[in-house]
């Protein structure tokens, strides 16, 4: 039997059992795929501590890379022996990602193309597309706009730092150390703030004259929520999609949303919902690393047994750029 991390209560990562589970042949709809990597995102914290609840006992992990080794019934597009990839956790795709072998519904893979490893689709397909509906659909950036971005030098910063940069948009990125913001600029960024040590947002509006930006970009949350709404500009947006501080606390809009502001909270899972939109998002990330824009740094690796170990330096902040789980 093919083995997985499971969990049977929210909390410390402790709480990941690696064991054996059973695996059914694939229904109709379905493949079987044996996985490869895993990629570890921030999200399968929350799955995992309980910010985001959900039925118990579960899997864990929300994106990997492998082959599909039989199919369901009615499965068409996929056959044995092709290279598949997933990301992004839904009702009709629960997580689990954190296995040897799993079955999947079909609509929710796409296949990899010759040019792009395993290791690197696991490593950066949900950060990738996440980055790709940020600045494409949430708020369409343009060349000559200039854009702060939190985490800059964590996976999905890194990606956006390199991304941005091939559009023509200047980075104000942040991060939590001088090192990181050194990898921020070496990906792209043109200015790095470290958070610690200066007040980014005074800094935001000395780098842009005073104007502020029309677009903040935050998967950060509670520590740099308000402070984010003073970088932006007049009918700017503040696009939060992350809370690695914490969740967002009440926000009282009369008293902060100073400037006639924009706030929006996205998430991947509603701009893959229909399958013609996982492939568009799913190839415009494939065509943009093919061209050697945008490189995906795979910083760290774990064999996916020692995932407590990889949350706890995820969640310390000891990772930058991304992480993967190998079987």
């Amino acid at each position: 039997m093919p083995k997985a991390i499971r969990i049977y209560e929210q909390g410390a990562p402790e709480v990941m059992k690696w064991e054996e589970v059973e695996l059914p042949p694939p229904g109709a709809g379905e493949v079987r795929m044996r996985h490869e990597v895993s990629g570890l995102n921030y999200i399968d914290t929350y799955h995992r501590g309980g910010v985001y609840k959900m039925p118990l006992p579960s899997g864990i992990g929300s994106e990997a890379a492998g082959v599909v080794e039989a199919v369901g019934d009615g499965v068409t597009e996929l056959k044995s022996g092709d290279r598949v990839g997933y990301a992004s956790g839904t009702p009709l795709q629960p997580i689990g990602s954190y296995s040897e072998a799993r079955n999947i519904p079909a609509a929710r893979l796409v296949k990899i193309p010759d040019g792009i490893t395993s290791e690197t689709a696991a490593a950066m397909m949900l950060k990738g597309m996440t980055v790709s509906y940020l600045v494409k659909r949430t708020y369409k950036v343009k060349a000559g706009d200039t854009v702060v971005w939190h985490a800059a030098a964590g996976g999905v910063g890194l990606i956006a730092c390199q991304w941005l940069n091939a559009l023509g948009v200047t980075i104000i990125g942040t991060a939590g150390s001088d090192e990181k913001c050194e990898l921020a600029k070496a990906h792209g960024a043109h200015y790095c703030i470290n958070y610690k040590k200066e007040d980014f947002a005074a800094r935001v509006k000395e780098i842009t004259g005073g104007k502020g930006v029309p677009v903040v970009y935050d998967s950060v949350g509670k520590d740099t929520f308000d402070k984010s709404l003073d970088c932006l500009s007049m009918y700017g947006v503040m696009v939060t999609f992350g809370n690695a501080s914490g969740p967002v606390p009440p926000v009282n809009l009369a008293a902060q949303l100073k400037g006639h502001l924009f706030v929006t909270r996205p998430s991947l899972q509603p701009y893959t919902a229909a399958r013609q939109d996982l492939l568009a998002l799913a190839s415009d990330l494939f065509d943009i690393v093919k061209t050697g824009k945008v490189k995906i740094d795979i910083n760290q690796r774990y064999p996916v047994k020692d995932a407590v170990q990889a949350h706890k330096d995820l969640e310390s902040r000891k990772t930058t750029g991304s992480t993967v789980l190998t079987m």
